[in-house]
């Protein structure tokens, strides 16, 4: 099979024991070297406090790993050239034996074919500002409503269409849960300002509804568990708006279009906010790394 899955990933799926899906881009294309690699360690250390076994994935030299040794996640933070890969890429890095970091459709899209359940990441892509003009729209969301796979996220990025893309995902038949909160959260903000329809209180509650899609039998669609960055970790509500209005502005005046504008967006707010909006990314990341590895610990002990 062209999927290589870690001895010890396909050791805890065969058993039945808890494993977390982690995708890689954060470590190739979202942090500064050296960071990368610490915090890809740490989150993989935070996933085996919770007993759980972490697979993170990503594609080396034309093969999709689900599960990387130290050796291969040095490789994903540190190697020149490393491609940014959606699930619509995965085909092509494989034939042309290339190397790249997963993105969320990706990552999903490996963990269920390995058959790992839970999936932890920052923010989801979704449909973007100006969406009537540009018809941008994440991969993500189309990925998530044909697999199925529990996806810990802290909402979707702000810098995006926060309510087209709640409507999408309904539109899409995506089921959506806040944690413990009825407000579906802004990636940097504990709130995005949007209600959630359903809320979920323990990781027994979403492994319970997990059990319920078995179940039903219905469309193998995903379950979106939108777990908010603490209010004091948060990226301040008021220099968050002030500073993306300028972001918008320049991104504008610059003409940046297509896949350049979100990785402009970010970086303008990590400049402009003199690194607090990468403190919020990372404080949401590691608190959805947390609560999936007990989703899955959940999940598993069914």
């Amino acid at each position: 099979m062209v999927l290589v899955v870690s001895d010890e990933v396909r050791a805890a799926i065969d058993a039945r024991r808890p494993v977390v899906a982690l995708e890689s881009t954060i470590i190739a294309h979202g942090l500064p070297r050296p960071r990368n690699l610490q915090v890809a360690l740490e989150l993989e250390d935070v996933v085996r406090q919770e007993g759980a076994v972490p697979a993170t994935i990503a594609v080396l030299d034309g093969r999709p790993h689900v599960g990387l040794d130290k050796e291969q996640l040095e490789r994903i933070a540190n190697e020149d050239g490393i491609r940014k890969l959606g699930h619509r890429d995965l085909p092509l890095a494989v034939a042309a034996g290339a190397s790249g970091a997963t993105t969320v459709s990706a990552t999903a899209l490996l963990a269920a074919r390995a058959g790992v359940r839970v999936f932890a990441t920052g923010g989801l892509g979704g449909v973007h500002r100006e969406w009537t003009v540009t018809q941008d729209e994440s991969a993500d969301l189309g990925l998530l409503a044909r697999t199925r796979i529990t996806v810990v996220c802290a909402g979707v990025k702000s810098i995006l269409d926060v309510p087209a893309t709640l409507q999408r995902l309904e539109t899409l038949g995506v089921a959506v849960a806040g944690y413990r909160t009825e407000r579906f959260p802004g990636f940097y903000l504990s709130d995005s300002g949007h209600p959630v329809d359903w809320a979920l209180k323990s990781p027994d509650e979403v492994a319970e509804v997990m059990r319920a899609q078995e179940a039903l039998d219905g469309p193998e669609s995903a379950l979106i568990v939108a777990n908010p960055v603490p209010e004091a970790e948060q990226l301040g509500p008021e220099l968050h708006a002030r500073v993306l209005a300028d972001a918008l502005h320049a991104c504008e005046e610059q003409g940046v279009t297509g896949q350049a504008v979100t990785p402009f967006l970010l970086d303008y707010l990590v400049r402009h906010t003199d690194g607090a909006s990468l403190s919020a990314n990372l404080a949401a990341v590691r608190g959805n790394v947390r609560l999936a590895g007990r989703i899955a610990a959940a999940w598993a002990g069914a």
